[in-house]
């Protein structure tokens, strides 16, 4: 399905790297500073806490009419009627996920190489978390994918791709004729003093490559 999303500067949020107190305050500061789409992402909390704090982020989202996305928890996307979900290679199958969400929500899926691209594809996914391309701490155990691998998966789908996993000012240039659509942004947006500064900092250098 075709759908006018800016993949541009995609957020992940990691209450364990924030610099603030709260996640929407982490949220809101990144969008401010050029954050296109932000993921929830909560691994730790109760299924409770993790509605509660969905609801608090998507106020601010909604705000600033910035889609939230729901890593892995159908049940809360519904809940709080997020623009979508994000699941991984390990969640509940991609398909299976599209048929609980309908067609009118956004699916997003990880890959990390050609087949689980071209499986999230025919599975009905909106675009592509391609990664992990660089060594990152959020993931420890990701799957690095090369930058030969990103280009074989750009060549060989049609979706937006948003790369993950490392994602820095040092890193985003690597990326440059790659025909991404966005970057997936962890610790180099949310773990900085100046969150707004970091975010568009990174924005406009990915913007310039």
């Amino acid at each position: 399905m075709s759908r006018n999303i800016d993949y541009s500067l995609y957020l992940v949020t990691d209450r364990g790297l924030m610099s603030t107190h709260t996640v929407e305050h982490s949220v809101e500061l990144a969008i401010q500073g050029g954050c296109t789409l932000v993921q929830l992402r909560e691994k730790t909390l109760s299924s409770l806490d993790f509605y509660r704090t969905a609801v608090r982020v998507k106020a601010v989202c909604d705000r600033y009419k910035v889609p939230l996305l729901i890593n892995d928890r159908v049940d809360i996307a519904l809940a709080v009627d997020a623009a979508g979900v994000h699941v991984g290679q390990t969640d509940l199958p991609a398909g299976i996920v599209r048929g609980m969400i309908g067609e009118g929500k956004l699916l997003g899926v990880s890959a990390s190489d050609l087949a689980e691209a071209l499986q999230a594809e025919r599975d009905g996914a909106d675009y592509i978390g391609v990664g992990a391309m660089f060594a990152t701490g959020t993931k420890a155990d990701a799957k690095s994918v090369s930058m030969n691998e990103l280009k074989e998966i750009r060549t060989a789908i049609r979706l937006p791709i948003v790369a993950i996993g490392g994602i820095n000012p040092d890193t985003i240039p690597l990326f440059q004729g790659m025909g991404i659509d966005g970057i997936a942004v962890v610790s180099a947006i949310v773990s900085e003093d100046d969150i707004a500064l970091a975010a568009k900092k990174i924005k406009d250098l990915f913007l310039s490559i």
